[in-house]
């Protein structure tokens, strides 16, 4: 398991998908995002905004992508908190990141 620079969260959880309580490991990136919806369980979804450069006007453009994640007990991070979340191992069809602490409170 990669060693988290986050703190371990005060609660505690059983859920086994848990960076900090469970057995999932981490790896590779690590992005910052706003939760835009938390309505599914134990899974948020992380709108991650950044700039893209076009050439041909020598401009940059804004473009942005939803990017589901585990959103595990101990953190229960909900609408509208901005949150860092890290690659994982594929928990299902579409969700390989998880999310490790949160950046701003609501």
């Amino acid at each position: 398991m990669a060693v988290l620079s986050s703190k371990k969260p005060k609660k505690s959880c059983d859920d086994p998908n848990c960076p900090f309580h469970g057995t999932l490991s981490v790896r590779g990136r690590t992005l910052d995002g706003l939760i835009i919806s938390a309505k599914m369980d134990k899974t948020a979804i992380i709108r991650r905004d950044f700039l893209h450069y076009v050439s041909k006007f020598k401009r940059y453009e804004r473009r942005h992508s939803h990017i589901p994640a585990h959103n595990p007990p101990c953190l229960k991070a909900e609408k509208g908190e901005k949150v860092r979340i890290v690659e994982c191992r594929p928990i299902s069809k579409t969700v390989s990141f998880v999310i490790i602490e949160k950046l701003e409170e609501k």
